[in-house]
């Protein structure tokens, strides 16, 4: 015998309602490829022009086909210009310094901010919001006269100090979430079997956690790569490559800042590339 269900599952209206698109999804569907067309338009653009001759990306109007003609030209005259490759070592130095001292005291900061209470802890949330929303105009000048005394100005150790202290504050916050979300119960059923809070923490949250300190990353490496402010007052020989690239905006030719601005998306773009399947977990998709 065919039950209700059956017969309503069958039905050809109800079919076709299924199948029909809703005006509610095609808008959402419309918006989505419109927000995308809006964000990687410019891209696409930027990459264009880095990858043609210098002609092309001085001319007016601009071709119909980008990369026609395809060329490194461009790219090899940003290469060859004077500061260029030693910025660009310094910008990833200094980010992954960041990086890895961020996320070495950001992690064991945010376990203990979820895990554990103390007396002040709300006071030191308060605090770490204070101290990301502080603006580093105001300490400019004395981090700079405070570097210089201590001999670690223009130096890419300690800008990538001055780095880490900006993104701490976010770093914290994002991890200490991100474990908070992780049961208790699960390190206390670890320890039942006889897993020490270490052997807890390393062979049952770890595991949990690193999608969430993955996404953290993200925004330390980001934030390190297209901060200007710091390095362009705390160095003067040792700058990063968007510290170069403001100092030298105005007197730069459109090939050179086209080809700048295609050296400032990539090194990012890579760099989530690689941890896209921690990204993806923490989202409950699956990386194939």
């Amino acid at each position: 015998m065919t039950s209700v269900a059956d017969s309503i599952a069958t039905d050809p209206v109800v079919t076709e309602r299924k199948q029909r698109p809703t005006w509610g999804r095609i808008g959402t569907y419309v918006a989505g490829f419109a927000i995308g067309i809006w964000i990687l338009a410019p891209i696409y653009f930027l990459f264009s022009m880095a990858f043609t001759t210098q002609e092309e990306v001085r001319s007016y109007p601009k071709g119909v086909w980008p990369f026609i003609p395809f060329s490194t030209d461009t790219m090899r005259f940003f290469l060859e210009a004077d500061g260029v490759l030693s910025g660009l070592f310094n910008s990833v130095a200094v980010a992954v310094i960041t990086l890895v001292l961020s996320t070495a005291i950001a992690a064991p900061a945010g376990y203990a901010i979820s895990r554990y209470l103390f007396p002040g802890r709300d006071i030191f949330r308060l605090g770490i919001l204070a101290v990301r929303a502080f603006p580093i105009v105001v300490l400019s000048i004395p981090l700079a006269v405070l570097f210089i005394r201590t001999g670690m100005f223009d130096s890419v150790f300690s800008l990538a100090l001055m780095h880490t202290a900006l993104a701490l504050p976010t770093s914290i916050l994002i991890i200490a979430s991100v474990f908070a979300s992780v049961p208790y119960e699960l390190e206390e059923a670890g320890q039942v079997f006889g897993a020490s809070s270490w052997q807890s923490f390393r062979h049952i949250v770890l595991p949990l956690v690193i999608p969430g300190i993955a996404a953290s990353s993200v925004f330390t490496f980001v934030l390190s790569w297209n901060e200007v402010f710091a390095a362009s007052i705390l160095t003067l020989e040792n700058r990063t490559l968007p510290a170069l690239l403001l100092n030298q905006l105005s007197q730069s030719s459109d090939a050179y800042q086209f080809a700048g601005g295609f050296f400032l998306m990539v090194p990012s773009l890579i760099f989530m590339f690689f941890i896209r399947k921690y990204l993806f977990n923490m989202w409950g998709q699956v990386s194939k």
